[in-house]
């Protein structure tokens, strides 16, 4: 089996866009990316690729889901194959093993440290908000700032007391073990031994995933010690990776997508007051310069990046190095320059968003022009320099992938670095080839035989992954729906002769009303999810099916529920106006459902009966022949009176 840590890294640095690009046209409309779909013919697009949610979908077959989904359904992909195939793409190693105790051990460690972040989150934020100590430092700190009751909970901003292990007793006390406070980096251990915590006496900025997830804190202090310093950060462990991730883009991601651009920071602050101030497409690579692991994270959501400097040409000078690797991913880089004496944090606090805005609008320019103009500054009168600068400046251009962006930057470039553009071409020229040997010569010389003893050894899960969600009919899909939907909600049903009405889960009601039919679904995963559905929602009050199945354990299980939660019913026009909404209509919806399962059922036994009646061989036994054509008139019979109680039929997309 493939790990989980390496299934996360490539969902991780999966975008779906670039998948599907590489099968369909898709072209941008709105938040969105549309083209014909490519798992049957059609005219008009209706094939949709959501950038924000990694999801595609055609509304018009149903077909879709995730980028996994995407190439099982049209590359006709096991679930290895397509994990591999992604894995490829986006450089990361890909090795299937057999699960041990130590893979078991760092999958409930990881589970372990998720869990105690959310808690020391928990803990933070009711500090700065209902401790005496967190208001008058914590919450004075951020009112200073000009920070919003809104802005920070948005953020879920805390405060850590200044007792040097209060938060680690407190963990303690809530039964965390000792190794995992420190393994999170929440405590740390002295020379002496003893557990204290990390961010004592800070204000406390929480790291959040793209799905919502804390994997990380930073810490700002509130006094005036020079000898500490100012932010601190938490150490690397097996869930948080600085690299990867970006701080704000959990609540900006949207607004990126809307906007189709993303505005980059230094620092926690900048992000949360220039979204206050209304700009809410802003992250931040938290004072770190920027990996390729951020790089392709900003460009699942945009193409079009501005770089917002304050001003300090020391720090420009330095931090524009790393910028080409923007350049490399295909971005559109523009850089804003703030007045002297801003920051974004300050800029952000003293002008109106509307103001802000237009400031923006009318001062970003494009990176590689900043550069060549930055650096001409420092090369009047210097060969040297001069020759140097060109140099710097023909790398930024080499390494953009578009021949005719490229293009016009070389001429561009040439004229204002009063050079021949026939110079920057053979400069560029000699990059690409020098870029070329390097390349190769990091080939894997055996690259091609181990992909093919992986696929090979793929090939042994097929059977496991045959369960997927692409099997199963249209009515089946639709009960196991409504299970992971709403399988803990209540149904109410009419009890037996003089016993009063009675209510189940809607699990067990579906399991029961197959059962008295001496039915179960025909697909061995989604009766595990009845099955599992069933005896959760009978053993636990709290227990909701939706979340408990996408966050599954098995793989098979939380993909199929992810896709199976977002698909829609389509109804004909008499039954959109009896079936409003779904959820609060189960009673009606549901035994529906399981009578167009019957339906279904039924249909394929005609279906299977009237093919034994076309066969010759069948027609030679008369007896046979007979007994076939009275079982067929009897499921006719059945057939008609579904179809008449049924009425128009519900189609799943």
């Amino acid at each position: 089996m493939i790990d989980k840590t390496t299934i996360q890294r490539i969902m991780d640095a999966t975008d779906i866009v670039e998948v599907v690009r590489e099968f369909v046209d898709i072209r941008k409309a709105g938040t969105y990316y549309k083209g014909l779909c490519p798992f049957h013919n059609e005219k008009t697009p209706s094939f949709t690729v959501s950038p924000v949610r990694q999801r595609c979908k055609c509304f018009s077959c149903g077909k879709g889901g995730n980028a996994v989904q995407f190439l099982m359904d049209l590359e006709n992909m096991t679930y290895p194959e397509a994990i591999k195939w992604l894995g490829r793409k986006y450089g990361i190693e890909v090795q299937e093993k057999e699960m041990t105790d130590h893979d078991r051990e760092l999958q409930s460690e990881r589970e372990s440290l998720f869990v105690l972040n959310e808690w020391a989150n928990n803990y933070f934020q009711e500090l700065l908000h209902e401790n005496v100590d967190g208001v008058a430092k914590g919450m004075a700190y951020f009112r200073s700032r000009g920070f919003r009751d809104d802005t920070i909970r948005k953020f879920q901003l805390g405060y850590s007391l200044e007792e040097r292990d209060a938060m680690t007793k407190a963990a303690l006390a809530h039964g965390f073990k000792e190794d995992v406070l420190v393994k999170t980096g929440l405590s740390y251990r002295t020379d002496d031994g003893r557990l204290l915590d990390r961010y004592h006496g800070r204000v406390i900025f929480p790291v959040n995933t793209l799905s919502g997830k804390v994997v990380a804190f930073g810490g700002r202090i509130l006094s005036s010690d020079k000898k500490l310093a100012k932010y601190v950060n938490s150490p690397e462990s097996i869930i948080y990776s600085k690299s990867h991730e970006l701080y704000g883009l959990y609540q900006a991601r949207n607004a990126i997508v809307k906007q189709q651009r993303c505005f980059l920071v230094e620092g926690y602050t900048d992000v949360i007051s220039m979204h206050q101030s209304g700009i809410e497409n802003v992250v931040a690579s938290s004072g770190t310069s920027l990996t390729e692991g951020q790089v392709r994270l900003l460009h699942r959501f945009t193409q079009n990046i501005t770089i917002l400097y304050d001003g300090d040409a020391a720090g420009i000078k330095a931090s524009i190095r790393g910028i080409d690797m923007l350049l490399s991913e295909g971005l559109n880089i523009k850089v804003l320059l703030l007045p002297d004496g801003h920051d974004p944090d300050s800029f952000a606090r003293s002008h109106k968003a509307e103001e802000f805005q237009a400031y923006i609008d009318s001062h970003q320019v494009d990176f590689i022009r900043f550069k060549t103009n930055l650096l001409m500054k420092d090369s009047e009168g210097d060969p040297i320099k001069r020759a140097s600068l060109i140099t710097d400046v023909v790398k930024s251009i080499s390494v953009i992938p578009d021949r005719i962006v490229r293009q016009m930057y070389v001429r561009e470039c040439a004229g204002m670095l009063s050079v021949s553009e026939e110079l920057i071409i053979n400069e560029i020229n000699q990059l690409n080839r020098n870029g070329g040997k390097d390349s190769a010569q990091h080939t894997h010389p055996g690259q091609a035989e181990e992909e093919a003893a992986a696929a090979a050894a793929a090939e042994s899960q097929l059977q496991a992954m045959t369960t997927h969600a692409t099997q199963g009919n249209a009515e089946e899909r639709m009960l196991v729906a409504m299970i992971i939907r709403y399988g803990e909600c209540p149904i109410r049903y009419a009890g037996t002769e003089g016993e009063a009405e009675q209510t189940m889960s809607l699990a067990d009601f579906v399991k029961g009303s197959l059962e008295a039919d001496g039915l179960q679904f025909a697909t061995p995963l989604f009766q595990r999810i009845l099955e599992e559905a069933c005896e959760h929602s009978r053993n636990d009050a709290n227990w909701q099916a939706l979340p408990y199945f996408t966050k599954h354990v098995e793989q098979d299980i939380s993909c199929l529920a992810s896709d199976l939660a977002e698909e829609n019913f389509v109804l004909s026009s008499g039954q959109r106006k009896r079936y409003t909404d779904d959820k609060y209509r189960l009673e009606e919806i549901v035994p529906r459902l399981i009578n167009d399962f019957k339906h279904s059922i039924v249909k394929q036994q005609v279906n299977a009966l009237l093919q034994q009646l076309r066969d010759p061989q069948v027609m030679q036994d008369a007896e046979k022949a007979k007994d076939i054509m009275k079982r067929y008139m009897e499921l006719c019979a059945i057939e008609r009176q579904f179809a008449q109680i049924l009425g128009d039929r519900v189609v799943i997309v």
